[in-house]
């Protein structure tokens, strides 16, 4: 073993708190064990609202809430260099040795990873989606995609199946990319202190109301599920444009007693609402892991979930019952999960979430890559440039002429204001007893 090395990093991305997602919730608890390994992590994202400037969160964690609003689906305008001002001034107050942007969706990760390799830092990209090949859509984000990891140092997927998707979308070597898993927070969900009674089976579903993540399905599969099972009611938590779809389903074959819309419901209320039930349904059509699933497991729910994407390696087989997103046969999956129900101990499975899934030995593999990533090469401009090239004919020549401007905007700045006068600020380090302090504290309040 090497000797060990404090790393200094800034976290990118347009999804953090206060908004809620699985992108946000990965970013907060992999910060907040890299501090508990005495690292020190800086967050970078856009304003939320009337949130803007530095906020810091639990364990002393710091974020720069920079005065951009939400252009689109929570992501910024585009600008390309709108952005090199702000982030090389944190960069360099912070003193950041390595930047660790994520999700592909998100603008500021791309602008800020692009700004950090112009400056000669070490980059890490994370991808947290799977994406297609045909439609338009992906086919630009495709490329966009192979712009920004063209010269990344590392890369990480959560899942086998997204690292597959990564390396063929985006031409990264494949030994460039590390698979490192999403975790849960076992503390937080864990099982309903009683057994719920087996007299009525409670189907639990939390999700975005949207096309991908397979509201369509659960259209046909409710109806069909309730005329099979007149013990069986279902709980659906969650907004979005496929709502109406559900509500006039509702009305049409008379399940108001049957089936409880919830609406939106807060990640703090996501527990209360799981441990209600017996069985926790997901009808994505693509999915890189979901951590939807592992905290329905946690609170020792029986899982049915499409067999898609990343999906068939988050859980053990005895804990799942997978199927394929078709109607028919996933109110088949639903008879076969109902079957083993009583076989099923909610303790017992959360013992062994505890095991399975872990945000510390999470932060641990993700430093090795941070380790990695500092080893890497430096390379001058035209070296750089060769590799933006190789992208493409025309997209390749785009690529070289984005980064040729961006390094003379750069140089510019350096001129304009020198490093030198932008004042390097003290780290913020929690003692023993502040730390005990703030760990008490709910989480939900630290994040107000």
């Amino acid at each position: 073993m090497g000797e060990w090395k404090r790393h200094r990093i800034l976290m990118v991305s347009d999804f953090f708190y206060p908004n809620f997602g699985g992108v946000e919730n990965h970013i907060y608890y992999l910060s907040q064990c890299l501090l508990k390994l005495g690292h020190k992590v800086v967050v970078m994202t856009h304003a939320y609202n009337n949130r803007s400037g530095v906020r810091y969160m639990t364990g002393g964690l710091k974020v720069y809430y920079v005065p951009w609003k939400p252009f689109l689906m929570q992501n910024t305008f585009p600008t390309f260099y709108g952005t090199l001002p702000i982030v090389r001034t944190i960069l360099i107050r912070e003193k950041i040795s390595l930047v660790h942007g994520h999700q592909a969706f998100s603008t500021l990760c791309h602008e800020a990873l692009m700004h950090a390799r112009t400056m000669g830092y070490k980059v890490i990209f994370t991808d947290h989606s799977l994406y297609g090949f045909a439609d338009a859509g992906s086919i630009h984000m495709n490329k966009v995609l192979q712009f920004t990891l063209a010269e990344v140092s590392q890369a990480i997927c959560v899942s086998h199946t997204s690292k597959e998707n990564t390396v063929l979308r985006s031409g990264l070597p494949p030994e460039k990319v590390f698979v490192i898993p999403n975790a849960v927070d076992t503390a937080m969900f864990k099982p309903a202190p009683e057994r719920l009674s087996s007299h009525e089976i409670v189907i639990v579903v939390i999700s975005r109301l949207v096309y991908r993540k397979g509201a369509d399905l659960l259209v046909e599969v409710i109806p069909e599920v309730c005329r099979l099972y007149p013990n069986v009611r279902f709980i659906v938590g969650g907004d979005g444009p496929k709502r109406v779809r559900l509500e006039e389903m509702r009305e049409k074959h008379s399940l108001q007693d049957r089936v409880e819309m919830l609406g939106a419901v807060q990640h703090s209320q996501v527990r209360s609402v799981l441990i209600t039930g017996h069985i926790f349904l997901n009808s994505s059509l693509t999915e890189a892991f979901c951590i939807a699933i592992l905290e329905a497991a946690s609170c020792g729910l029986l899982t049915v979930s499409t067999r898609v994407g990343g999906v068939p390696e988050v859980l053990p087989d005895d804990m799942i019952v997978l199927a394929k997103p078709d109607p028919s046969d996933m109110v088949q999956a639903i008879k076969k999960a109902i079957s083993i129900l009583p076989k099923i101990d909610p303790q017992e499975m959360h013992n062994r979430m505890k095991e399975l899934y872990n945000w510390h030995d999470v932060a641990k593999r993700t430093e090795i890559v941070y380790d990695r990533a500092l080893k890497c090469s430096n390379q001058n401009l035209l070296q750089r440039l060769s590799r933006y090239l190789s992208c493409g004919a025309w997209a390749g020549k785009l690529f070289c002429l984005v980064m040729i401007i961006d390094f003379l905007l750069w140089h510019l700045l350096q001129l304009w204001k020198p490093a030198e006068d932008i004042e390097e600020v003290p780290d913020f380090v929690l003692s023993h007893d502040q730390d005990e302090g703030i760990s008490q504290d709910n989480e939900n309040q630290s994040l107000r």
